[in-house]
């Protein structure tokens, strides 16, 4: 019987093997969990009648009364709180990639002295906090005539996102071959035509996803949006000045309102950054 039980048993690898697949599975599903079901509860209560979301017991399915929305976006001050936020998030966006991908490909191609006190410099930009700053920062600002201005916001923004675009284009730039510069320099390119034609078509997985990055980044910040601005607020300093004693209802309608733009901008940019994965895997 012992025997006969040993030989009915799965090999122990198999076994290994099999429980080693439920856990990357059960894995992946709690972070999917973790990711979604906030998401979906927010969702779920902004697209609620006001009277349902503090209602007991709760359904998490939503009735589609937008009447929690339409208050929001009909309160003075929102539209143009998402529309600085746009503008912010965007000139964040364009200069974080502007200098970002130019130091990416310097890293990844030269060797010149200071280079690694350099990539070392990009990684402690990180390390202060911005509470720490806020106060020179404002005084600064200040001075040059860049408070309270998209610009002045959108620089600020720029700084967090800049080592984040640096460290993700120099990752994707290495690698490329430099063989593949060399071949179109044969043919005839200069340094830069090789970039244009040859480099950037193969980087542009790895520049959008510094894009939406950047972003993010810039579209979810509050303290620096706080600080240094009272009239061009963004819409999370909006949130932060308007929403705190107001109905939860109204909070989970911010909530969405701050959401379902990134959301939508990630989807629009989605095969960009799935191509990435397939360019980082090779």
């Amino acid at each position: 019987m012992t025997e006969a039980g040993t030989q009915d048993a799965p090999p122990a690898p198999d076994r290994v093997r099999r429980s080693g697949r439920w856990v990357f599975v059960t894995g992946v599903g709690l972070l999917v969990a973790w990711v979604l079901v906030p998401i979906w509860l927010l969702l779920a209560n902004a697209l609620s009648a006001p009277a349902e979301v503090t209602a007991f017991p709760r359904s998490i399915i939503p009735s589609f009364d937008t009447a929690s929305l339409e208050f929001f976006f009909g309160f003075r001050g929102v539209l143009d709180a998402l529309w600085n936020s746009i503008q912010v998030a965007s000139v964040t966006m364009i200069v974080a990639i502007g200098l970002g991908a130019p130091a990416g490909y310097a890293l990844s191609r030269f060797d010149f002295p200071g280079k690694e006190a350099f990539r070392f410099l990009v990684i402690m930009t990180r390390a202060f906090p911005l509470p720490l700053l806020a106060l020179p920062l404002a005084v600064m600002f200040i001075r040059t005539g860049l408070d309270d201005t998209i610009l002045g916001l959108a620089l600020v923004h720029a700084t967090l996102a800049l080592p984040f675009a640096v460290l993700i284009t120099f990752s994707l730039f290495s690698g490329i071959p430099v063989e593949l510069e060399e071949a179109a320099w044969t043919l005839g390119c200069t340094r830069l035509q090789a970039v244009i034609k040859v480099v950037l078509p193969l980087a542009a997985p790895g520049i959008a996803a510094s894009a939406v990055f950047a972003f993010v980044i810039s579209w979810n910040e509050v303290f620096a949006a706080a600080v240094l601005t009272i009239e061009n607020r963004t819409l999370t300093a909006f949130l932060l000045q308007s929403l705190d004693v107001s109905p939860l209802h109204l909070k989970f309608a911010g909530g969405a309102a701050l959401v379902i733009p990134a959301l939508l901008f990630i989807f629009a940019v989605r095969k960009y950054l799935f191509a990435m994965w397939g360019i980082a895997n090779r």
